[in-house]
This record gives C-alpha cells, sequence and structure tokens, in this order.
C-alpha cells in the first residue's frame, strides 16, 4: 500500500501558525498578533489556500484591501470581529461569513476590536497573477508566477 504524501486528516492547533505579514515598514506594523494556520499547504492544496486565523485583541487580518483575480471568503468560527469595507462596519459573529469576489473594488479587512481573540477560516483563490490595491496606504502588491512583490503605488521599491 502507497502511504499518501500529505495526510488525510490533521488536528488544525498541530500546524505551526506564523505571526507578521510580508508588508514593508511601515505598513508591518500590529501584525505580529494575527497567526496564520496554512491548512491548505498541509494537504497540497493548489487550487485554493485554506487559513486558520487567529487574531488576538487588537490585532487586524491585514491592511484594507481588495483582489483583482482572487476570490476571498471568511467564516468566523470564535469570537466577535470587525469588518470594515467600502460600505462601513459590520459585527461579525461565529457562524457568519463574508465573500469578496475577484475584481469587485470593496476594500477589506477585519479588525479585533474586543478583548478576546477571535478565530476564522480564511478561503482564497491560488491565482499565479494577481494585483491587490491598498485603498488607505500607499502600497500596492503584484503576484507573478506565485512570487509577490509589493511597492509603493507608483510602481517605486520600498528600499528606495
Amino acid at each position: 500500500m502507497r502511504k499518501p504524501a500529505h495526510p488525510i486528516a490533521l488536528e488544525a492547533s498541530d500546524v505551526e501558525g506564523r505571526r507578521g505579514t510580508i508588508y514593508p515598514k511601515p505598513f508591518d506594523a500590529g501584525f505580529e498578533n494575527r497567526i496564520k494556520r496554512a491548512l491548505g499547504d498541509e494537504f497540497g492544496l493548489t487550487q485554493f489556500g485554506v487559513n486558520l486565523v487567529t487574531l488576538e485583541p487588537g490585532a487586524m487580518s491585514a491592511q484594507r484591501h481588495w483582489h483583482a483575480r482572487e476570490d476571498e471568503f471568511v467564516y468566523v468560527l470564535e469570537g466577535t470581529i470587525t469588518l470594515i469595507t467600502d460600505e462601513g462596519e459590520t459585527e461579525l459573529v461565529p457562524g457568519m461569513a463574508a465573500g469578496f469576489p475577484a475584481g469587485e473594488a470593496n476594500g477589506h479587512h477585519l479588525v479585533n476590536r474586543f478583548g478576546e481573540p477571535v478565530s476564522y477560516l480564511e478561503v482564497g483563490t491560488r491565482s499565479q497573477a494577481d494585483e491587490v490595491d491598498y485603498p488607505d496606504v500607499d502600497m500596492k502588491a503584484e503576484n507573478v508566477n506565485g512570487s509577490w512583490r509589493i511597492t509603493r503605488k507608483d510602481g517605486t521599491s520600498f528600499d528606495e
């Protein structure tokens, strides 16, 4: 019998969590209290990504953003979290979901303004080519062949 290359099932809390972000300074501040567990990677998924995300009090999911070519979906497991979009603010509680179609210019992110950690599932397309717009900050991101490049909106590097 052949051993599978990836597990069939696992305990999500056993997957190592990563803190922080790939954002450059000063846009990386505040992400040390965001923990992502890349569950989809553990199973070798290539069509979509699945993260179990924990936001400790005061943390946010990302800078407010939207994707040109990737769908996003979140499902709240525990805690209360504030979803901020172009339409305003909405409190999400366990059992609630939110979705963002690719190409829909509706900047969004989640912020934990409450005193307890929040956990949610984050599901998104794994496009090899994507562009991300950050409406509130001077930053844009491009994914070319699976590699992210983050620059200022005018295309200049943060190293300059």
